[in-house]
């Protein structure tokens, strides 16, 4: 097989199409919706051109971008309407006022709400609603509005790979076309290094070195149970419930450290408060329970599982080759199971949820229609930009274009390249605002990098996706999100002035953990 050329001329024209989703998100402050069809664009011409794809090639690319969008919308689409479900039902208050009344002291109250229940909500939804739903509760507080977004930011990073019902550890599979179970392992390890660091990092930018003094036994001990509940369900093969499992048991283990000596007076001080009325606090997690019930069920008995799982939707692509003779081999388009996939799971969670506050006079019947408006409005500008950006990493991949990036990075920085890597990670998600596509955008080019220079492909790809996921503390995306709730519209510059540092060096001691390991 022949290669794509790899002179200076065409690695920078191979890097123009990412190139120009920066740009035009960080510069000019497009959303993804606007700047990831441009750069869509930009890569179809390169690719036809410069790279010599036929319009076979072209074609097919974008038709196997089309499987593997379904595949990763179908989680972020039904996650959004079991949100919205709960969110209506007045569930997500209840449970926030639940965590409030746990505790009056200030550091824990920081800690349970930026950091655990951030990620509990990150686990069920995604797409900046953490921030958006917790920055109002501390400021509520009395927190200051700016430490209220930028402890959020900080504080639910950690969980954005397995969040959201995996959706970014998904599309990190269906991008390389590897083994979840193969991947798993050493994502737990770095993100559960992430989780403390994330703890510690929120802590200290509230009250520098005496609130981290003060908080050091909640991050060990409630750090510990999420991260070893995380990692503990996705090597099993159960990624898509880690973030909110582990969320879930973050704020059982915060519960439980309430009562520790130094935060007893605390706690008892903060118990009393009003009564919820009909929406009770095991009422409103109880759609979270039916989603682990289900997801254990379909995952763990086969019975189930083969039944959810015989319909299907791929297609065979053929081989395919450019001018250069470049060839991408035949294959089969991402999988994805009509009734069995976590985002059919998800739908059965929300109609169960549905029902149960129906029943229970929560919601009405016209309830459904406003929570159908709210998930359309939430989901098709982030489905635009995931769309489009699937399509170009798609194209630029059978193009030869990811080969030409990798061979130039493996050149240019050898062994030192898995000190990079997460930074590769951060910058995808800092300039797109979420992981999912800077792991659709990054994770090929990783992968071939890391071939390239054998370095160990799993630790890279680890290294990728924490670095994606420590990006959302950086993403203006998200910070703006942040401030619109938390009324700081056009203060974004000093939420990020606070998380930049952090991000940056808790993905640098990831990159040196990456670094000690792939060069063993």
């Amino acid at each position: 097989m022949s290669y794509p050329p790899s002179t200076l001329i065409h690695w920078l024209l191979a890097a123009a199409p990412i190139a120009v989703v920066l740009v035009l998100m960080v510069v000019f402050r497009w959303g993804g919706a606007k700047a990831g069809p441009v750069g869509w664009f930009v890569a179809l011409i390169l690719a036809a051109t410069v790279f010599r794809s036929g319009v076979d090639l072209l074609a097919y690319a974008q038709l196997e971008a089309v499987f593997l969008t379904l595949y990763v919308l179908y989680i972020i689409w039904m996650a959004l309407v079991l949100f919205r479900v709960v969110e209506r039902a007045g569930a997500i208050g209840v449970i926030g006022q639940g965590i409030i009344r746990l505790t009056a002291d200030r550091v824990l109250q920081l800690l349970i709400l930026a950091w655990v229940f951030s990620a509990f909500l990150q686990g069920v939804a995604g797409f900046g609603v953490p921030i958006a739903v917790v920055a109002p509760l501390l400021i509520g507080l009395g927190f200051d509005p700016v430490i209220a977004v930028a402890g959020t930011a900080i504080g639910h990073s950690w969980s954005v790979t397995f969040g959201d019902m995996a959706s970014s550890f998904n599309a990190l599979i269906a991008a390389t076309g590897m083994d979840g179970r193969v991947l798993a392992p050493w994502s737990g390890i770095l993100l559960g290094f992430t989780c403390f660091g994330c703890g510690l990092a929120v802590v200290h930018a509230f009250g520098r070195w005496q609130a981290l003094r003060q908080g050091l036994p909640a991050i060990a001990l409630v750090g510990g149970s999420m991260a070893l509940t995380q990692h503990l369900l996705a090597i099993s093969g159960l990624w898509n419930l880690a973030g909110f499992v582990a969320g879930m048991v973050g704020l059982a283990a915060a519960a439980l450290v309430t009562r520790l000596p130094q935060y007893r007076r605390a706690a008892g001080a903060a118990r009393s408060g009003a009564e919820n009325g009909p929406m009770t606090l095991w009422l409103a997690v109880l759609p979270y329970l039916i989603l682990v019930v289900l997801v254990a069920a379909a995952e763990l008995w086969s019975p189930l599982h083969q039944a959810l799982n015989q319909v299907h939707l791929t297609a065979p692509f053929p081989q395919v080759e450019t001018g250069y003779g470049w060839v991408t081999a035949e294959r089969m388009g991402k999988k994805t199971s009509l009734f069995g996939h976590p985002g059919a799971l998800l739908a059965y969670a929300s109609a169960i949820a549905f029902a149960v506050y129906r029943w229970r006079g929560l919601l009405q019947r016209a309830d459904l229609p406003k929570i159908l408006r709210g998930t359309v409005r939430s989901a098709i500008p982030s489905s635009i930009g995931i769309a489009s950006m699937v399509g170009m990493a798609t194209m630029m991949d059978r193009a030869g274009m990811t080969y030409t990036l990798a061979r130039g990075l493996s050149s240019a920085v050898g062994q030192l390249f898995p000190l990079a890597s997460p930074y590769i990670g951060l910058l995808g998600a800092f300039m797109t605002g979420s992981n999912t596509n800077s792991n659709v955008v990054f994770a090929p080019l990783q992968k071939a990098t890391a071939e390239l220079a054998l370095l160990n492909v799993l630790i890279i790809l680890a290294a990728q996706t924490a670095g994606g996921s420590l990006g959302s503390m950086l993403a203006p995306a998200k910070v703006i999100v942040g401030c619109s709730t938390a009324g700081l519209e056009g203060q974004e510059g000093k939420v990020m002035r606070l998380t930049v540092p952090y991000g940056l060096i808790i993905t640098g001691a990831v990159g040196l953990i990456t670094w000690l390991v792939a060069r063993g």
